[in-house]
């Protein structure tokens, strides 16, 4: 029988071909494509939409503004983005596209699911057309209807799925660890940007700073999209790198207590098998006593 390797070759050649047993090998590498980005995260909370990106550059001589992961689509719209960023600014572009056709024909702001519908349908029609490939990139779309709070995850299939909180790129997992962890329905705006920093610092493995850090909202009351001023998030990653640094003390306070412990515990057996091996000396020589004695007689 043949490696399945082999079996799949050929099959990643076009689009429009299915493996034996059913994948779209394109789609799967445009997947893999977004999870070499960098990480995009999205909250709700009773009070809005919170949006939160990592930028960070590879090189000091690039100017941290010119690069863009997250935009606003419409007054009550925004989106995140991870994976290629050329296919993402055509997908945002077809994105505000839809929202004024949509404000046009009927006079009405979009719904957020109906634009991330729009939008996963343009994604699907590149997975089965042939001379075309998939967006290699995946949007996290968020705002608000009313008071009604939306946030929605697009893959590069066209798949769509509504989050509570949620996370693309390259640190995915740690990111929704902690949100597994430490996320409620009833948080607020402010828990919610400072949980998605949480979230951030533990997917970027501690290397978030206030250049490297982007950040949204789209709040209930005012019904509109805002990105935090420069001042904002410098305040949120101090207070953010304030906590880790006292969180890793306490830690470190704590493995210096378990090693003293340890040392003491080592220590107590350390005498107690002393203490039982004298004991088994003296019964041997008392032994040895007892027996000279019963010679002798």
């Amino acid at each position: 029988m043949q490696p399945l390797q082999q079996q799949n070759a050929g099959y990643d050649r076009a689009i429009t071909v299915f493996s034996p047993d059913g994948r779209l090998f394109q789609v799967e590498y445009a997947r893999e494509a977004v999870k070499r980005g960098t990480t995009s995260l999205g909250l709700k909370s009773k009070e809005g939409v919170v949006l939160i990106v990592d930028k960070r550059t590879v090189s000091r001589l690039v100017e941290a503004k010119s690069i863009e992961k997250i935009f606003q689509i419409d007054n009550h719209i925004g989106a995140a983005t991870s994976g290629l960023v050329a296919d993402a600014r055509a997908l945002i572009e077809r994105a505000r596209i839809e929202s004024q056709i949509n404000r046009i024909t009927y006079n009405e702001p979009i719904l957020v699911g109906g634009l991330a519908k729009k939008i996963c349908d343009m994604k699907q029609m590149y997975t089965q057309n042939g001379g075309v490939r998939p967006f290699g990139s995946a949007l996290i779309i968020g705002g608000v209807n009313g008071d009604d709070v939306k946030l929605f995850e697009t893959d590069p299939s066209g798949a769509l799925i509504e989050y509570k909180a949620t996370a693309i790129g390259s640190g995915v997992q740690a990111a929704m660890d902690v949100f597994e962890e430490r996320y409620d329905d009833d948080i607020s705006l402010e828990d919610a940007i400072s949980l998605g920093l949480d979230a951030l610092y533990e997917a970027t493995e501690g290397r978030t700073t206030a250049q490297s850090v982007e950040i949204a909202v789209i709040e209930v009351d005012t019904q509109s999209y805002r990105k935090l001023s420069d001042d904002e998030v410098s305040e949120y990653v101090e207070a953010l790198l304030e906590r880790n640094a006292e969180e890793e003390e306490e830690e470190s306070e704590e493995e210096a207590e378990e090693v003293v412990e340890k040392e003491a515990d080592e220590t107590a057996e350390a005498e107690a098998s002393e203490e039982t091996s004298e004991d088994v000396v003296d019964e041997n020589v008392t032994e040895e006593s007892d027996g000279e004695k019963d010679s002798e007689e």
